[in-house]
């Protein structure tokens, strides 16, 4: 089968599409026929050595990329039947082999059906950034008012759409242009972004809002809208800023959760999840989709199909 690995690390031409085996299920894994993988910035850190210089990748002769996956079941175990729709997330950053390939073999317990109603491409987009603003959500324990920076992106949409279906009061921080956009996620307030975001937030939240989820890593700007003893969530290695003022910060590590999983996609099925596809490439164009994404400036994700 043909997959995309990195054996060095640099820019977009390092991405070398090989032909290995295909990989083979043990017990309580599935194998996937991959219909589509979406591209993260992950990937970029992976493959530019970022993460393996901040010691988050062990070092390996050939690794894989990709985390996100939509495709049907080959091999059937773990509750799925043989060519059943599924999405699954693979979270072990330092294997060989990713999603961007033909094939990918998962644990069962990373793999939930996919939303209904929805293309492969779409339904690729939702498990690495709906379960990472999923599990940051759980890391706060307020009711009140949150604050998401970069709402726009694909985990902050993620992340005001599932604020805002917990009844909290949201404020979201994005580009002017995007505001249309962030208030139909669910988006009680709306805040450009751009300098004294703390005061700009705090005019429309005196005091300031109960929590902050960061994943624009706004740092010490996000801190400041929050009031003395809230709560921030962080979402990169080394993002996480001083707990000031008796704020607790917390830093979401991402893993994979095939059941809820399931229950994020049965809400991307029923719309209240956004699917957004910035564009698809086949496999062979993954280093064009690693360009493209550095520019900047993409809404929802880019996706490759095998």
């Amino acid at each position: 089968m043909r997959a995309v690995v990195v054996r060095r690390f640099g820019g977009p031409e390092v991405l070398e599409q090989v032909e290995v085996p295909a990989p083979e299920p043990g017990p309580g894994q599935v194998r996937i026929r991959v219909a589509a993988a979406a591209v993260n910035p992950v990937d970029l850190a992976t493959r530019s050595g970022a993460l393996s210089s901040a010691g988050v990748v062990p070092p390996r002769a050939v690794l894989g990329l990709g985390w996100d996956v939509a495709g049907t079941v080959e091999t059937a175990g773990g509750g799925f039947a043989e060519g059943a729709a599924v999405i699954g997330l693979r979270d072990r950053i330092g294997t060989p082999l990713g999603a961007y390939a033909e094939q990918i073999v998962l644990d069962a317990s990373a793999v939930a059906p996919a939303p209904p109603g929805v293309s492969p491409a779409e339904a690729a987009t939702l498990p690495l950034n709906a379960l990472t603003a999923a599990q940051a959500l759980d890391l706060v324990k307020t009711t009140g008012t949150v604050l998401v920076t970069g709402a726009a992106g694909a985990v902050g949409g993620y992340a005001v759409a599932l604020a805002r279906a917990r009844k909290l009061r949201v404020v979201a921080v994005a580009s002017e242009a995007d505001e249309a956009e962030v208030r139909a996620f669910g988006a009680d307030e709306f805040v450009p972004r751009g300098p004294a975001l703390g005061d700009r937030v705090r005019a429309l939240v005196p005091g300031g809002v109960d929590a902050a989820l960061d994943p624009a890593l706004l740092g010490l700007d996000a801190l400041d809208a929050v009031r003395g003893g809230g709560e921030f969530v962080a979402f990169a290695a080394g993002a996480a800023p001083l707990p000031l003022r008796g704020i607790g910060v917390r830093h979401v590590w991402i893993r994979a959760d095939g059941e809820r999983l399931a229950e994020l996609a049965r809400l991307a099925g029923d719309g209240t999840l956004p699917l957004r596809v910035a564009g698809t490439r086949p496999l062979a164009e993954a280093a064009a989709a690693h360009e493209r994404l550095a520019a900047g400036g993409l809404r929802g994700r880019l996706v490759l199909i095998p």
